[in-house]
């Protein structure tokens, strides 16, 4: 199977975990793209949904799905969305859409957090994945010397020739070549940075279930 097979088929498999006449959460990237064209076959169910990005807020009003505004839902019973690491323990590495922020704050709403990732995304330690970090742009250089003491390499996102600007305005710094043995406590040290809006470890809030894609069908993982 390709790896655009393996998405579609966690994405299909992420609907048994939509509740009837709620609102959901929806995340950001190729594998929730794929769920949100799955949702969009069953969009009678669902109320509404609160996107993680403007990205995926186009997207959801593209199949006809109420979007709403985080601030008019008290509470979510679901968060769907994919990640770019996921470890043994259900922590994750986040932000490769550059949506780490919005993602985490939508999450934080939900009961469960669902995440839907092909099975090459499990992986023992995190890390081999840049690290991505969130940061207002007058910090950007302070941020990365700070980042630097890590052991890793904060090299700033660009594409095209520029910084990549996120949805809230700011920039992406990936740290590279990190092991990561303790990602909660590595998330709270670098969210304390000045500067610093947040941090891509899903740590301190981690999935509940993983749904990922192999050639031998979707795994479950429950955390």
């Amino acid at each position: 199977m390709t790896q655009d097979e393996l998405k579609q088929a966690v994405a299909r498999a992420a609907i048994e975990y939509v509740p009837a006449g709620e609102i959901i959460g929806v995340g950001t990237g190729s594998t929730a793209n794929f769920f949100i064209d799955e949702l969009g076959k069953i969009k009678g169910r669902v109320k509404g949904a609160v996107a993680s990005s403007e990205a995926t807020a186009a997207r959801l009003k593209s199949h006809g799905i109420p979007v709403l505004d985080l601030n008019e839902v008290e509470s979510m019973s679901v968060y769907i969305d994919g990640a770019d690491e996921i470890n043994p323990q259900g922590d994750m590495i986040k932000g490769g859409g550059a949506a780490l922020t919005r993602e985490k704050i939508v999450a934080s709403v939900a009961d469960r957090f669902v995440c839907i990732a092909d099975g090459s995304k499990l992986v023992d330690v995190l890390g081999a994945f840049p690290l991505p970090v969130e940061v207002i742009p007058m910090a950007q250089a302070a941020v990365a010397r700070k980042l630097k003491t890590f052991g890793g390499e904060p090299r700033l996102r660009v594409k095209d020739g520029k910084p990549v600007i996120t949805d809230n305005g700011c920039m992406i710094i990936d740290l590279v070549g990190l092991k990561i043995a303790k990602p909660a406590e590595l998330e709270a040290q670098i969210n304390n940075i000045p500067g610093v809006v947040t941090v891509g470890l899903f740590a301190q809030r981690g999935a509940d279930i993983a749904l990922l894609g192999t050639a031998e069908g979707v795994k479950k993982l429950s955390f």
